[in-house]
């Protein structure tokens, strides 16, 4: 049996934190450890002391590289440190060197309070040396001061008897001052009243010297004149009224302002006189503003521009010369004159010139008198009933330049107009007179001289061309017809005077500007048309009705509508002949309604039904129609044979004598007009032969034996009738 062991208790050791508590090294340790040195104060005691007790020694390398030190013993060392302190650490360090651990802990704790105390001391004393110095300063700034208070004193003792002195001096200087500051004043007002109201050498000698020219100089000093002339008015027209120096002030500038317009005259003279020998008319600035100032005097205006009034007539009448005779510079363009076999082209080039060279003296008298800005459109018509004064200016300036001219453009126009024998060619230069007198009377009135010569020029050329048309239809009316000439076509003679006519209308139409009133085209060609178309219808109908007496057989109805559709068509062409057509178409309804009932005759005759119709036409009420020789049965039976027959025949389908129309629309028209009554005719006939009063036995059988059976609408259609 075994015996249990005996127990072992277990040996407790002590833990190592409680060793360590117990442990007085490692307790300062876990302290020293412990403890920061990290605050700004704690820095700066370590400092200190690093610097007060800190050996120092130079370190220096050697061979092999080994570093030598130098050891002191505690009393160097401590001396050492002192003197370290107060001198520079530039190239030395301080290195902790100790040969017994904690050696240098315990000389700091031995001389830590001493050090202290000697650097305190010395630092004081430093501070005393410096406020010595500093007392010293002060004593002598002092003494500074002090004599500068002495010699202030002396200074305000020197003004004050100064100021006694002068005082009665300074008070006269005062009132000199005074009196200087017054009269600067008056002085100044007086030179500012004298630039006012008075001129300079300069602007005096501007406006009556005739070295000076004429420019901006000039016309500033009159301006300034007439400146001080109308303040000096208002001036004087106040309380105390006129004065001596505002009349002296008047009498000078009206002096001066004469004499300014004089110079002002003398110059335009002399410059328009330069003007005439200029072949480009331009008005400068200058020249301008002259002539605005003299209209204010309208004489001296008036003195100036009778001048150039007279160069003007004088230039431009040789230039118009020139043109017609030499023509331009090198002979381009050639001469007018050159061109006198051909009338229009010679009226015209010289009505082309006059218009050019007054456009020319219109812009040049606009430009002279700034009238730029009121100019009216092109073609537009010129109003003369409000005008101003400088259009009336120009106006009558115009009307003299061109006044030369009127000579030798009428003596020259007439001498052409004169010599034409064509009535065409007469009317051409009547309408380019015509044109150009119109364009005159919108551009310069038509109370100036040149439009009153164009227009008698254009009476005498229309005139001319008057007498030629009314000449040609009195020859027309003097023409005799061929009797031997079938024809139903107008004659050579209509013909010719027809294409005279249409020529004459193409030349209007061209003539018509385009503004013109419908009434005003057409009031304007009547009397053309008058003389022209009357006398041609007139001889028609004579010359048709002669022949017709000389030739029974000729066909007079037919041969007066050729011709007078021939007319027609002529007049057709043109809007403002529309009088004259209807006029013309009055007479054609008239004869084509007496061919109408002529051709219609034709037709019963033709067809067999005339004794027929007229029977019927004209038998009594009381007598039957079948007891009538021309329509008893068997008469009538024939009639309706023949008739039947004719409706098989061309002459349903057209007429030969209406084939000789010249215009199908009338054969067309006067054969349907007949046909359209032949059908009427045959239709009273049958509705005769069928009334039981006539006393037709077998009425019905007796139209229905031949064509077209008693049927109207049968026989409407064999004529090509509408219903």
């Amino acid at each position: 049996m075994s015996t249990p062991s005996p127990s072992v208790r277990p040996t407790v050791r002590p833990s190592a934190s409680h060793t360590s508590q117990r442990n007085p090294i490692s307790a300062r340790l876990y302290k020293l450890l412990g403890t920061s040195f990290d605050d700004n104060a704690t820095k700066e005691a370590l400092q200190t002391l690093s610097e007060l007790y800190a050996t120092q020694s130079t370190i220096t390398p050697s061979k092999g590289k080994e570093i030598v030190h130098d050891t002191l013993d505690d009393n160097d060392t401590h001396d050492l440190e002192l003197d370290g302190f107060r001198t520079s650490r530039a190239n030395t360090s301080h290195t902790l060197v100790e040969s017994i651990p904690g050696e240098t802990a315990a000389t700091a704790r031995r001389h830590l309070k001493r050090d202290m105390e000697n650097r305190l001391a010395e630092g004081s004393h430093e501070f005393l040396n410096a406020l010595g110095e500093v007392s010293q300063r002060l004593q002598a700034l002092q003494l500074h001061i002090d004599i500068l208070h002495a010699s202030c004193d002396e200074a305000e003792a020197q003004l004050d008897v100064t100021k006694e002195s002068s005082k009665a001096l300074l008070e006269h200087a005062g009132n000199v001052a005074n009196e200087k500051e017054q009269v600067e004043n008056k002085i100044s007002i007086v030179n500012l009243f004298l630039a006012k109201f008075t001129l300079s050498e300069e602007e005096v000698k501007s406006l009556t010297s005739k070295d000076v020219h004429i420019g901006k100089a000039f016309f500033d000093a009159m301006d300034k004149t007439e400146r001080i002339r109308d303040d000096c008015m208002i001036l004087m027209s106040g309380e105390e009224g006129p004065t001596k120096v505002g009349l002296d002030i008047i009498s000078n500038t009206s002096t001066h302002l004469e004499a300014a317009y004089e110079k002002i005259v003398s110059w335009c003279s002399y410059e328009f006189q330069q003007m005439g020998r200029e072949p480009q008319l331009e008005v400068g600035t200058t020249m301008r503003e002259s002539v605005r100032r003299l209209r204010k005097r309208p004489e001296l205006l008036n003195e100036a521009l009778g001048q150039l009034s007279e160069t003007r007539q004088t230039a431009l009448l040789s230039s118009f010369i020139a043109a017609l005779t030499r023509g331009g510079p090198s002979g381009l363009p050639r001469p007018i004159e050159l061109h006198a076999h051909d009338p229009i082209r010679y009226v015209g080039d010289m009505l082309a010139w006059v218009h050019q060279g007054i456009a020319a003296e219109r812009e040049f008298l606009e430009s002279l008198f700034d009238l730029r800005g009121h100019r009216r459109m092109v073609g537009s018509v010129r109003d003369f009933s409000s005008m101003s004064e400088e259009e009336e200016w120009i106006r009558e300036l115009m009307d003299l330049a061109v006044a030369k001219l009127c000579v030798p453009l009428k003596v020259r126009v007439q001498q052409t107009i004169r010599s034409q024998e064509s009535s065409i060619m007469s009317f051409k230069i009547a309408n380019l007179l015509q044109f150009y007198m119109l364009t005159m009377v919108r551009t310069i009135g038509e109370g100036a001289l040149l439009s009153k010569t164009l227009n008698e020029i254009t009476d005498a050329a229309y005139k001319v061309f008057y007498t030629a048309i009314e000449s040609q239809a009195s020859a027309l009316n003097r023409e005799h017809m061929n009797l031997d000439d079938t024809s139903l076509t107008p004659p050579l003679s209509i013909l010719d005077h027809a294409q005279i006519l249409r020529e004459i209308m193409n030349v209007y139409q061209s003539s018509l500007i385009g503004n013109e009133a419908d009434e005003e085209e057409k009031a304007a060609f009547e009397r053309i048309a008058d003389v022209m178309i009357d006398p041609a219808v007139e001889t028609c109908m004579k010359a048709g009705q002669e022949k017709q007496r000389l030739r029974p057989s000729w066909d007079q109805p037919i041969f007066v509508l050729n011709c007078l559709t021939h007319l027609q068509s002529v007049l057709e062409a043109c809007s403002f002949t529309m009088k004259k057509q209807a006029w013309l178409q009055a007479i054609i309804d008239d004869h084509v309604s007496q061919l109408t009932e002529e051709h219609y005759h034709n037709l019963l005759v033709d067809a067999g039904l005339e004794t027929v119709i007229q029977a019927c036409q004209t038998k009594s009420a009381t007598e039957p129609l079948s007891r009538l020789p021309a329509t008893e049965p068997a008469m009538l039976q024939r009639a309706l044979q023949h008739f039947s027959v004719w409706l098989s025949g061309l002459e349903v389908v057209q007429s030969p004598r209406l084939t000789q129309l010249t215009v199908q629309r009338l054969h067309s028209q006067i054969h349907h007009a007949a046909l359209k009554r032949l059908l009427e005719a045959y239709q009273l006939l049958c509705d005769e032969v069928k009334k039981p009063s006539n006393k037709y036995e077998a009425a019905s059988t007796l139209l229905g034996s031949e064509r077209p059976f008693g049927q109207v609408n049968i026989l409407r259609q064999i004529f090509g009738l509408e219903g």
